[in-house]
């Protein structure tokens, strides 16, 4: 077993040879173990230290741990050999701590308590009894279907906190690479396919277009889209939103003229509202964006215009007990919106 208080050497009692007179001796270093690596208290040897000293038996302690009494003795000994101590004083009536082992004790105990709370917290995690759901969304998604999912998520996790950041599908896709959210909901409104690396899908969303009520075909079911091709379209002033409104008129035969360019939902409606032209709205949106004097109607080319809608899920984020629950959410809320 190691030194306590390590050695040193003689400090030369009588005068140093090779000093001159007045000279001041200097002492031989002194030699003192090397420091207890925290790595090697093995909580194992720990365990079954405590154990000795609250039963005062290496044979009372291995069989309440369900060891051997030989397997005690060397899980003693393995932990005297790292704390370079005896802790155990061994006698015909039991052990009992040494000075050493009677410091350690405590210290001992609040580390396996640590290690206790430390599980249970882990557990709580797994259990959705606590935690943080990290979620991002585009504005359409967080209109109804996200507000749903995240209603159904919380009624039955409501130890796990959101939370939500909106932004549009290409600043979320970087956050969620970034490790900065864990999942998201993006479309491909701008894009006809994204690069992420885990993609669910969750519905197809078409595209409605919104006519003032007092409209020509506001009276119509369904509108074709080569009819508007005279109308101002309203749209928001970004390229990519731009070119996607392009891609989709010009399938209609036409190229649309975007005079009137704003961003949100509330404006754009009170434009068309007041005939200052037509615009795209999806039909994820509709039951939230509906106001009076505009009327709603599906687009009658085909299939019409439409995007997918995904929840992108970070790599890191794959076994989150918490994202897994919120995803099963999101699929039954969508099947809801679109059976």
């Amino acid at each position: 077993m190691g030194d306590l208080g390590g050695t040193c050497g003689d400090d030369g009692g009588g005068d140093a040879k090779g000093y001159q007179a007045g000279d001041r001796p200097v002492p031989p270093a002194c030699s003192y173990p090397a420091p207890v690596r925290a790595e090697a208290l093995d909580p194992v040897l720990l365990r079954t230290f405590v154990a000795v000293a609250d039963l005062g038996s290496f044979t009372a302690a291995a069989a309440a741990g369900g060891y051997t009494q030989s397997a005690v003795s060397r899980q003693v000994a393995a932990l005297e050999d790292v704390c370079g101590v005896e802790l155990f004083a061994r006698g015909a009536r039991g052990v009992r701590p040494t000075p050493a082992g009677e410091y350690l004790l405590p210290h001992a105990r609040a580390l396996l308590d640590r290690l206790a709370a430390t599980a249970r917290a882990l557990d709580g995690l797994r259990r959705l009894d606590t935690g943080t759901l990290r979620l991002g969304a585009f504005p359409t998604a967080n209109a109804v279907l996200v507000p749903r999912a995240l209603a159904r998520f919380r009624a039955r996790h409501p130890g796990v906190r959101p939370v939500l950041r909106e932004g549009t599908t290409e600043r979320l896709l970087p956050m969620l690479d970034a490790g900065d959210l864990d999942i998201v909901l993006v479309s491909t409104h701008k894009h006809p396919s994204l690069d992420a690396d885990h993609l669910v899908p969750l519905l197809e969303d078409a595209l409605l277009v919104a006519l003032p009520s007092g409209h020509r075909l506001a009276a119509r079911d369904r509108v074709p889209l080569e009819e508007l091709a005279a109308e101002p379209w309203i749209v928001a002033d970004d390229p990519e939103a731009i070119a996607a409104l392009r891609v989709r008129c010009e399938a209609a035969g036409f190229v649309p003229e975007t005079p009137i360019r704003v961003a949100e939902w509330i404006s754009k409606l009170g434009l068309v509202a007041e005939g200052f032209g037509v615009t795209l709205v999806p039909a994820l949106a509709a039951s939230a964006v509906v106001r009076d004097g505009v009327v709603l109607r599906a687009v009658a080319s085909g299939r019409g215009p439409r995007r997918t809608v995904y929840a992108a899920v970070g790599r890191h984020a794959r076994r989150s007990p918490a994202v897994t629950a919120f995803l099963a959410d999101l699929r039954d809320v969508a099947g809801d919106l679109h059976p």
